[in-house]
């Protein structure tokens, strides 16, 4: 498992409890003077909204976890919510940790939105009295930098359990795309390499393509065989120089495809189904008759040596 996005979102929460923390921790103190009086207690959270950065509601929870104030938001109350049992909401389930403030894990509301909630113990004295909750919508935090480094690590994905039972009930039927594959190749060679396509799916089953292109980069297109099959596809598609930022190599499509080509014709019982090519993730996928999928970068594809190929039973000795 890529544990990369798991330490990101760890940095990203401790950045967000030591925002909060303070602010949050303060106005529960002022809270102790109005506990158990409603109105005060909304006057109490209303006038210290504007310091709870992106927060969507506030409110007080007893020790049950119980609601005994309104939710105020930024310019009202909501005062449905008035003696609410919250007990049973995930953040009430988390352990408030000793220093009495909990930033919770993010979870789905009630109103289907991605969120989370921080909790600080109210207490008067030794007496814990309740709770002070602040709800947070995920739109409305500050997020970090968006991760461009997950991975690459080779990764098995097993597939449906029902076709790899039924795996040696079948075989690969050759289509249009395996009847022309060499010349098929050569063109998406060229679509890569020469013409900006830097994102494609080929679907050896179907015989179609779908490919993304540097010059509309949010839309897609799709190759059916008899395009895949003519060279003159390539005039629609002006030369593009290859990305700088690109992880893969232009030289390193041509063998690329030639492997991808030697896994569809393999085996008649485990074959390529389909397969990606990213240049800028360094990536390719693979997915198989018997429903596995297999994500490792392009280089290690290319090294015969490496575990992926062993895994096929490729000797490179032989």
């Amino acid at each position: 498992m890529d544990m990369k996005w798991k330490d990101a979102v760890h940095h990203q929460r401790a950045a967000l409890a030591q925002l909060l923390h303070e602010p949050v921790a303060r106005l529960a103190g002022f809270c102790v003077r109005a506990w158990g009086d409603r109105l005060q207690l909304d006057d109490v959270l209303a006038a210290g909204f504007v310091g709870i950065p992106h927060a969507t509601y506030l409110y007080a929870l007893d020790d049950q976890g119980v609601q005994i104030s309104d939710n105020v938001a930024a310019r009202c109350l909501v005062p449905d919510h008035f003696g609410r049992d919250r007990s049973s909401r995930p953040y009430m389930r988390e352990p408030v940790p000793s220093w009495g403030f909990l930033l919770s894990d993010a979870y789905v509301s009630q109103s289907g939105r991605p969120s989370l909630t921080a909790l600080h113990v109210v207490r008067d004295g030794d007496v814990m009295l309740g709770y002070l909750g602040a709800d947070f919508d995920l739109r409305d935090l500050p997020t970090g930098e968006v991760m461009r480094d997950a991975s690459r690590a080779w990764r098995q994905i097993k597939g449906d359990p029902s076709i790899r039972g039924a795996l040696f009930l079948q075989n690969r039927v050759d289509g249009p795309m395996d009847d022309n594959i060499d010349q098929i190749m050569a063109i998406l060679q060229d679509l890569i390499t020469e013409r900006g396509m830097f994102h494609v799916v080929i679907h050896f089953s179907s015989s179609v393509a779908t490919g993304w292109f540097v010059s509309d980069p949010f839309r897609y297109r799709i190759f059916d065989h008899e395009a895949l099959s003519d060279p003159d596809i390539c005039l629609l598609y002006r030369t593009q120089p290859w990305p700088a930022d690109a992880e893969t190599q232009p030289e390193a499509i041509g063998p690329i495809l030639n492997a991808m080509r030697e896994l569809r014709l393999l085996d008649r019982n485990i074959y390529l189904r389909s397969a990606t090519i990213n240049i800028f993730n360094g990536m390719v996928s693979l997915t198989f008759s018997c429903d596995g999928t297999h994500y490792l970068s392009c280089s290690e594809f290319l090294d015969r040596r490496g575990d992926f190929w062993s895994s096929m039973g490729y000797d490179a000795n032989e």
